[in-house]
């Protein structure tokens, strides 16, 4: 597992094996970054991300390494919050992100409290916790962390459909690659 592309392009990002850890496919990652980027190179640049269920943090620091000027890692275990953060050491970054160890829940209504707007909200739970993908689009399909502009995508299973419509948040397009797949959503006009 690398880091794709930006700053930290191939630079080595650390797993471990045991934990029920699926970090997204640098393929698949590449893949998201290349749609959200739309041949703007710099789409990233100083944008606020939030990578909930992080693992590996994978792709959080994929969107540092690409300009993110913020990012939340959201993530409850503590093996894998302990592994993000190893892996920001190992590039050396020592500002423009924060590692939230806790549920998904808990933490959106934590950056809610502190004003936080995300340009860019990431959700790739265990495929098996098919309920948090429900769960976590309701929750934010009211919340002040989204604004018109922001742009929601969950990674799933292709066999599992985490839904279309969660007013007023629209899912706007699907790709699938493998058993994966990424569902896009914004906010309704």
């Amino acid at each position: 597992m690398r880091v794709i592309a930006g700053k930290f392009r191939s630079r080595p990002l650390h797993s471990l094996r045991g934990l029920d850890l699926r970090p997204t496919a640098d393929r698949l990652r590449e893949t998201l970054f290349n749609v959200l980027a739309a041949g703007n190179a710099a789409a990233l640049d100083g944008k606020v991300w939030l990578d909930l269920c992080a693992g590996t943090g994978a792709v959080g620091i994929e969107a540092l390494s690409r300009g993110a000027a913020k990012v939340y890692f959201v993530e409850s275990s503590s093996s894998a919050a302990s592994l993000i953060e190893r892996n920001l050491r190992s590039l050396d970054l020592e500002y423009g992100f924060e590692v939230l160890r806790e549920d998904v829940t808990r933490a959106l209504h934590k950056l809610e409290a502190r004003g936080v707007a995300a340009d860019f909200i990431f959700l790739d739970p265990p495929y098996r916790m098919e309920k948090l993908y429900e769960q976590t689009l309701l929750l934010l399909s009211k919340s002040p962390l989204l604004t018109a502009q922001t742009v929601f995508v969950a990674e799933h299973d292709k066999r599992f459909d985490p839904g279309d419509r969660f007013a007023p948040l629209r899912r706007s397009r699907t790709l699938e690659h493998g058993d994966a797949a990424l569902s896009f959503y914004r906010l309704a006009a």
